[in-house]
């Protein structure tokens, strides 16, 4: 795998008059189960552990996307466009009271986020596919997904849950991610802490490295795996294999 350091990144894109998008570089690579264990090992000697994270420095990831009766956010991540963006909500661990509706976006090859907690009825009503409530909000992502619900016809489509451990690194703002144990539920089962699930790759482990304007050293040598590299790797593209 081979991991370099840049120093060229695009500036910050507006989406809005009011919020302002800071594009981070991606990498990601799809191990093996033994080699995200030796990895795991070496980066606790390195870097700092989330500190979100609990007592085995890991913590469960819950997401629920969304999608149109064509699956384009599914169709433009397997074709590779270049703009694209998709939906989600999202909560960790096993406590399911504090949701955050995401919205990821890709842009020449760097990505971005925009999230906004949702409120407990707001959730509910939304998950009954109820959305008007949405209308009545002043957040403009809620809005946003408000006019792509009505307009687009954006429905739930997916849940994806995983294990992650992640490390950080101040400088360049590094954020290194291992997720194992990927599984997909029926979407009515989102809210639910343990529900029936399906395990989709129990073999591999999913590397991600996040970095602002460059790739400091360090970590480009402490993520070198032989022989592998850089590849797309979308967990919810692996899910939505078993719809």
């Amino acid at each position: 795998m081979t991991a370099t350091a840049t120093t060229t990144m695009a500036a910050p894109i507006t989406i809005s008059a009011h919020v302002p998008l800071k594009f981070r570089h991606e990498q990601k690579h799809q191990l093996s189960l033994q080699e995200g264990l030796v990895l795991s090992a070496r980066l606790k000697r390195l870097f700092a552990l989330d500190p979100h994270a609990g007592h085995d420095g890991s913590y469960s990831v819950h997401s629920l996307y969304f999608d149109t009766p064509y699956d384009r956010a599914l169709r433009e991540k397997i074709d590779g466009v270049d703009r694209r963006e998709k939906f989600r909500l999202r909560y960790y661990g096993m406590d399911a009271s504090f949701v955050r509706l995401e919205k990821k976006m890709k842009r020449g090859g760097l990505c971005a986020k925009r999230s906004t907690r949702l409120s407990e009825a707001m959730l509910q009503e939304l998950l009954k596919g109820n959305p008007a409530c949405l209308r009545e909000s002043d957040d403009p992502l809620l809005l946003e997904l408000y006019s792509k619900l009505q307009g687009e016809l954006l429905r739930p489509v997916c849940v994806v849950s995983y294990e992650r451990e992640a490390f950080l690194y101040p400088h360049g703002n590094v954020r290194i991610t291992l997720d194992r144990k990927i599984q997909t539920v029926a979407v009515r089962h989102f809210l639910h802490p343990s529900p029936p699930s399906l395990s989709v790759l129990a073999d591999i482990c999913v590397l991600e490295v996040k970095y602002d304007a460059y790739l400091p050293t360090i970590v480009s040598m402490a993520v070198q795996v032989p022989g592998r590299q850089a590849m797309a790797c979308s967990k919810y593209a692996l899910c939505r294999r078993f719809d």
